[in-house]
């Protein structure tokens, strides 16, 4: 379930007749009394825990919050009459008459997800039931370094709206995942799309261009937190994402909550130098483990085996084919029993358990989750990692790790784009409490 309640400063045109007064511009927060205050504080809780949680009843909701029967019932009669909450049948009950069971109204709200890739992008709408509505449509939007794709992102967006029919007043935010140095708190992109000539964040240049508050995230920690609110990581406190596509990226989860680093950088296990004097990488450096155990490097491998006569399938790609090459070439070739497609494989999965040994030593997470492309590999990318953990890995604490799969497959960037305003949208208005 999504839910996003929101007015802003950012004018979005909303009749208050339709929706909640639930979220507010902090000029209005400064106009209420304390105990307005209080009572508007005690509804974002509500409508949070409704969200994460599914339907409570009145008495689960006293015990939550510690609020008195009353007072949660006054909450929730508010809440229904602005359209937000609904009776969603009965409770449980040890004797007597059941209880009746609260929950977010359907289709009160939407939202606009949108997963930036380099060659692609990829946007869906979803309800506050975390109901995909429009599918997921892909756009021929690449990022770059300048903001010239944000009036593409725009353009597409309007018309997915257009066409899905829904009420454009009820989509209340749009969320962003992207590759890149994100520094999603002061909301700009360090190595893409960049802002630096303009006078506003790139997150205040697409809050202005959709008029929705938008909020944008690393894909790598967006997979995350997809993996954390829908995913293998639900109910877990200390996960490690491996996105592994043309780069090799990272989601930590410590503790239940995703941790970003002072600027919001953490996680860049693809930057590690993991070899002496190896090849250059796009970063500047040498020998990073993307340069041996990425998308990009299994490539460049295929590539180098083909041309100095390697036996494989892939020799029945034409010259042009062979300097495109993908993964999933390579991943179906080992598919279909080429001996040479999964050897580069198993190199790629040696070197990625190396840099997988690191962490466990470093964050003793109860589960690594491996998501991407390369994943798509499944036991030829698997057994390789696990073999190469073994070895470099310490027994007391590799034994303690899970290495799963993730069950989202392409969905996690849009997923996760939906989890990014999920997690910012709320605290955002408490804070201003």
């Amino acid at each position: 379930m999504f839910i996003v309640l929101i007015i802003t400063f950012f004018k979005v045109n909303i009749s208050i007749s339709k929706m909640s007064t639930l979220i507010l511009e902090d000029s209005y927060l400064d106009t209420l009394n304390n105990i307005e205050r209080k009572k508007h504080t005690q509804k974002i809780k509500i409508v949070k825990q409704l969200y994460i949680k599914g339907p409570k009843t009145n008495s689960d909701l006293c015990s939550d919050f510690n609020i008195s029967s009353p007072t949660s019932m006054g909450l929730l009669s508010e809440l229904m009459t602005e359209g937000l909450v609904e009776k969603k049948g009965r409770g449980k009950s040890e004797g007597g008459r059941k209880p009746d069971l609260y929950g977010l109204r359907a289709n009160s709200l939407f939202v606009l997800s949108i997963a930036m890739g380099r060659f692609k992008t990829r946007m869906a709408i979803f309800d506050n039931n975390n109901n995909n509505i429009t599918g997921v449509q892909t756009f021929p939007v690449c990022i770059a370094e300048g903001v010239t794709a944000a009036d593409q992102l725009q353009e597409y967006a309007e018309s997915l709206i257009s066409n899905s029919g829904i009420d454009p007043d009820k989509l209340m935010g749009v969320g962003v995942s992207m590759p890149g140095l994100v520094a999603s708190k002061e909301g700009n992109n360090y190595t893409y799309m960049h802002t630096a000539a303009e006078a506003e964040s790139l997150q205040q240049l697409l809050t202005r261009k959709f008029n929705k508050p938008v909020y944008i995230q690393n894909d790598s920690k967006s997979a995350a937190l997809a993996e954390y609110r829908f995913g293998l990581a639900k109910g877990r406190s200390d996960v490690l994402v491996l996105s592994l596509d043309w780069g090799v990226g990272l989601g930590v989860i410590m503790d239940g909550k995703l941790r970003s680093g002072t600027k919001g950088f953490a996680g860049e296990i693809g930057h590690i130098p993991l070899e002496n004097n190896g090849a250059l990488c796009y970063c500047g450096k040498r020998g990073c483990l993307e340069t041996v155990a990425s998308g990009i490097a299994l490539a460049n491998m295929a590539k180098e085996g083909i041309k100095s006569g390697q036996h494989s399938l892939l020799n029945e790609l034409s010259d042009q084919k062979i300097d495109s090459i993908e993964p999933k070439l390579v991943i179906d070739a080992a598919n279909r029993g080429d001996q040479y497609a999964i050897n580069i494989l198993s190199k790629i999965g040696m070197n990625l358990g190396k840099g997988i040994s690191i962490l466990i030593q470093i964050f003793n997470p109860e589960l690594i989750i491996l998501g991407g492309r390369i994943a798509e590999a499944k036991q030829y990318i698997t057994t390789p990692i696990q073999q190469s953990i073994n070895t470099y890995c310490m027994a007391q604490l590799r034994e303690k790790t899970e290495i799963a799969l993730s069950n989202l497959g392409q969905n996690a960037g849009i997923l996760g784009s939906v989890a990014v305003v999920m997690e910012n949208i709320f605290e955002d208005q408490l804070d201003l409490d």
